[in-house]
């Protein structure tokens, strides 16, 4: 209240309106995982950092690229008969043991799939002896608990650890941070469908799992100095032991100006090979690209994916049965399916906690995530304030005026707002006297959240002719 001592007129500007509430945003990954380099452009280093990124160039520039792969090529010629033998045939075997470092490919599907910022938690370079470690990627995932921003957990290469045993701890901790902040979800890939269902968590609302792996249109990189030649000739017709060339202890680049052919075709029967994903960080894409499609409120399923061939096992009904409902540890997969004439679609939308009739849904409980979140950071003004009924009638307007327009954007079910929400505040009504006194302030909100169809049930039946 102003203290006036001068005569005169003053204004006064009186709030009428009640703070608003802030959406947060509800699809920023963050990708944990080993990459190339991990430097920003002043040279400073990001091992073990979180970082911000919006693009693949801000990815590259970063963090580099993919590993260069190792490829040992095998050809075979077949020759003609005869004094002067002609080659008639000729077939080339690339053979690739993969690295397990495929975060560069990873991120090249998010970004496909629709995904726009992520974060990225590096946890070292690529080694001499490619290995994953349990240990760096859980302290990565230690570091990422400080950061405000992101909202879903992917490990890329977490399927490439040791043992499902390590993977699975990996996965509960995860679970657990989501639990512990209330603000993120994980997003699980499925080494083996057994392996999942040991998993072991008491927060297995907090995350999703996918299956089966992808063939991706991704290329692998690699040098051509990285590609080794090794011949063997097939002989037709006649005793032939001298070919026309000699690849023994040659790479690909030895040949590019003195077989350009052959050189041309090695390229080739390599560029047929495809960089096959976890299905984790297309997902993290498709997640993002719903959210700002539709909203997180509604499943990420039903819904194709981009820069995907197929599936690496065809999943029919018979077998998804099994996936979708666990009827003993409800560890609910979530399916990635072929159809004719539709193409690849997500056909799955359930938790991990796939028995529980209350989180049994990943959009149920990301739209939990979010409205938790925005509301918590909203009302931080409340904090101090005097606990009386003008705070509570400011807190319950701003409330239910967010709620409101969730409402009107489908989000929330229910003809009326009275149907689709409540927000309650007050003396008698979420607090005692006792609750006043010592300085708490209760507020009680409920939802009526909009849940998926996910089974959709059409009843035919004989109508008898009417005169």
């Amino acid at each position: 209240m102003e203290t006036y001592k001068t005569p005169g007129v003053y204004v006064e500007e009186i709030p009428t309106l009640p703070a608003s509430v802030a959406q947060v945003s509800t699809a920023i990954p963050a990708f944990i995982g080993y990459t190339e380099k991990a430097a920003n452009t002043e040279g400073v280093s990001l091992t073990e950092v979180p970082t911000r990124i919006t693009s693949l160039p801000d990815y590259e520039a970063l963090y580099g690229k993919a590993r260069n792969e190792i490829f040992n090529v095998q050809i075979r010629d077949r020759f003609s008969g005869g004094d002067a033998p002609k080659l008639i045939n000729r077939t080339i075997k690339p053979l690739l043991t993969p690295s397990p470092f495929n975060m560069y490919y990873a991120l090249q599907m998010y970004f496909m799939n629709g995904g726009g910022p992520c974060y990225i938690v590096s946890v070292g370079g690529y080694s001499e002896t490619p290995l994953v470690s349990l240990t760096n990627l859980g302290d990565g995932l230690e570091k990422l608990e400080q950061e405000d921003e992101p909202t879903l957990i992917v490990f890329p290469e977490g399927v490439n650890l040791s043992s499902s045993a390590n993977y699975n701890t990996l996965i509960s901790n995860a679970l657990n941070q989501c639990a512990k902040l209330k603000d993120r979800f994980t997003i699980v890939d499925v080494i083996k469908t057994e392996n999942t269902r040991e998993l072991s968590s008491d927060y297995l609302k907090y995350g999703a799992a996918y299956y089966p792996n992808l063939n991706t249109v991704l290329n692998f990189h690699f040098k051509e100095e990285d590609v080794t030649l090794e011949y063997a000739a097939e002989i037709s017709g006649v005793a032939y032991e001298n070919p026309s060339i000699d690849l023994i202890g040659k790479d690909l680049i030895d040949i590019i100006n003195t077989e350009g052919a052959l050189y041309n075709a090695v390229k080739s029967e390599i560029a047929k090979i495809k960089v096959i994903l976890p299905p984790s960080s297309s997902m993290a894409g498709v997640y993002a690209r719903v959210d700002n499609d539709r909203g997180v409120w509604k499943a990420p399923a039903n819904v194709s994916l981009n820069g995907v061939i197929s599936p690496t096992i065809k999943i029919t009904n018979e077998t998804q049965d099994g996936l979708n409902i666990d009827p003993i540890g409800g560890k609910s997969i979530n399916a990635i399916r072929t159809f004719t004439g539709k193409g690849i679609l997500v056909w799955g939308a359930r938790t991990l906690a796939g028995n529980d009739n209350e989180w049994r849904y990943v959009s149920v409980r990301r739209f939990f995530n979010m409205v938790e979140e925005s509301i918590q950071k909203a009302t931080g003004w409340v904090v101090f304030e005097p606990n009386d009924a003008n705070s509570w009638l400011r807190i319950k307007g701003m409330i239910e005026n967010y709620l409101n327009g969730l409402w009107r954007q489908g989000a929330l079910v229910g003809a009326k707002p009275q149907q689709a929400y409540f927000v309650n505040v007050g003396l008698g009504t979420t607090m005692t006297s006792i609750d006043v006194l010592e300085g708490r302030m209760n507020v009680e909100i409920g939802l009526a959240t909009a849940r998926p169809a996910e089974f959709i049930i059409l009843k035919f039946s004989h109508k008898l002719q009417e005169a």
